[in-house]
């Protein structure tokens, strides 16, 4: 009789598997067991309680809020932390960007060389509203002492006038451009670097993967800083008032309520008129078309989540889906006429708020540069300021310690700057397709009017009032652009079909 004779594993329960097999070959990432959602409204919230304590903080106890600066000034280096990594990545995926629409014909070369414009005039209406009412004036707030010398390390100019200043651009080695604190030298490394990418063809795309990966992680970081922005904003409040008075409240007020008029008139008035002349569209039923899209970006602070809706509603509108492929995606590394005013404004209410105001020729020296690096900002929440840290450390770092004030009041300004993003870009898509013939007008006067609703789809991003926290794309990139080519195998197919 044959006795059944137990393996060892069963006997001692032990598993099969030996002990160095349980070593993992590579990290370990977990997996996210819930989806990931954007809270920012708390943050929002946080900011609102700080500012209002930053400020009753400064008026009743000016002294000891004086000494509240340096969290202000703390943040700020926060923020600078941020500003190569955030310059290289987005500049390098934006001439991919920008290669991608020039390479599907008409439609992005047109696209382009309307942002490009439309970009430029939103800067200069920045500029022209800043001098016009000057924010910020006789405020005296001053810099916290050696606060540019620890920006600016590394970003010395290297002689005198012209030739000195080119040559500072020029970095000692590649990657100094990259730790050294000079944003000119990483803007003229990025721009190396992109254009390099593109020559390389499919070779390429194995960096192009890299740095869009490396972005991620950037804008992640920015992102758990930006929740910090209570504490600084506190800091920067409990100061700048304790410091100057009420009448800094008053002069930060000014800045905001001329934000939201500038933004306002130019989404009503320059838009506008764009579209009703180039267009015969109607900018008011445009914007009651996207009114579920606008509630999505007031909750976010970034008109990145709204960007899947807004496609889908603009192939409903008419506008044939090549053109949207190209059109959208683009625009938002590219368009950003909300983000432009802003950097512009910005800019020159520090300079005026610190007794240091900038000449003609430095304002149009900020104005080129923001030109390029505002293409950086794309639509998250966050990277304009960085931007605005950017253009101050490049052309006058002495101003750098005045984004503390910024930070305070930010979190107010973003939501017209993320709207008059979004309406410019439904603009640029409804311009260029009626310029390339890519349109149904017809139907665009029909779901305008009413007669051909949108009905919701599966994927649609959607906002619910009473708890608006939003669920995050995490597939969606931080510089969208346009998949030449899934555009160029739909181009043809649109051709096929006509051709029957």
């Amino acid at each position: 009789m044959l006795k059944h004779k137990k393996n060892k594993d069963e006997v001692t329960g032990e598993s099969s598997l030996a002990v160095t097999e349980l070593t993992a070959s590579r990290p370990y990432v977990p997996e996210s067991k819930k989806p990931k959602k954007d809270n920012t409204h708390w943050l929002y919230i946080g900011v609102i309680i700080a500012v209002v304590a930053g400020i009753i903080f400064g008026i009743t106890a000016p002294d000891i809020a004086k000494e509240f600066k340096v969290v202000g000034t703390t943040f700020v280096r926060l923020i600078t932390m941020m500003i190569v990594p955030v310059i290289f990545c987005t500049i390098v995926l934006g001439i991919g960007s920008v290669r991608a629409a020039a390479s599907v014909g008409k439609a992005g070369g047109i696209a382009l060389a309307y942002f490009i414009a439309m970009s430029t005039f939103a800067l200069a209406i920045g500029l022209g509203v800043g001098n016009l009412i000057e924010p910020g004036h006789d405020l005296n707030i001053e810099a916290t002492k050696g606060a540019a010398s620890q920006f600016t390390s590394g970003a010395k100019q290297k002689g005198d006038g012209i030739i000195g200043f080119i040559q500072s651009i020029i970095p000692d080695t590649f990657f100094s451009s990259l730790t050294a604190g000079s944003v000119l030298q990483t803007l003229f490394i990025a721009l190396l670097v992109g254009f390099a990418v593109q020559s390389l063809g499919k070779t390429g795309d194995g960096i192009l993967r890299a740095v869009e990966a490396i972005q991620k992680l950037v804008f992640k970081v920015l992102y758990m800083v930006l929740w910090l922005a209570p504490i600084g904003a506190f800091g920067a409040m409990a100061g700048v008032v304790g410091s100057t008075g009420a009448k800094a409240v008053g002069q930060m007020l000014l800045l905001m309520v001329a934000f939201y008029i500038t933004c306002i008139l130019f989404i009503c008035v320059v838009l506008g008129s764009v579209l009703g002349i180039f267009g015969r569209f109607n900018i008011f039923k445009l914007m009651k078309y996207l009114a579920k899209e606008y509630l999505l970006i007031v909750a976010t602070s970034s008109s990145e989540s709204a960007l899947p809706n807004l496609m889908r509603k603009m192939e409903h509108l008419g506008v044939q889906k090549a053109t949207v492929g190209i059109v959208v995606p683009t625009g938002y590394s590219f368009n950003l006429d909300g983000t432009a005013i802003y950097l512009t404004m910005s800019a020159i209410f520090i300079s005026d708020a610190m007794n240091k105001p900038m000449g003609m020729a430095e304002q149009i020296g900020l104005l080129v540069f923001m030109m390029i690096a505002s293409k950086g900002a794309a639509g998250v929440s966050g990277a304009g300021i960085a931007t605005l840290a950017a253009g101050l450390q490049s052309h006058r770092p002495e101003l750098l310690d005045g984004v503390g004030v910024i930070v305070g009041i930010d979190r107010f300004m973003s939501e017209a700057r993320a709207l008059t993003n979004f309406t410019g870009n439904a603009v640029a898509t409804l311009l260029v397709a009626t310029w390339t013939k890519t349109i149904d007008r017809q139907r665009v006067y029909d779901v305008l009017n009413g007669k051909l609703p949108y009905s919701p789809q599966v994927d649609d991003t959607d906002i619910d009032l009473k708890n608006p926290s939003v669920q995050i794309n995490t597939n969606l990139p931080h510089t969208p652009q346009p998949d030449v080519a899934a555009i160029e195998k739909l181009a043809s197919q649109e051709q096929a079909t006509a051709n029957k």
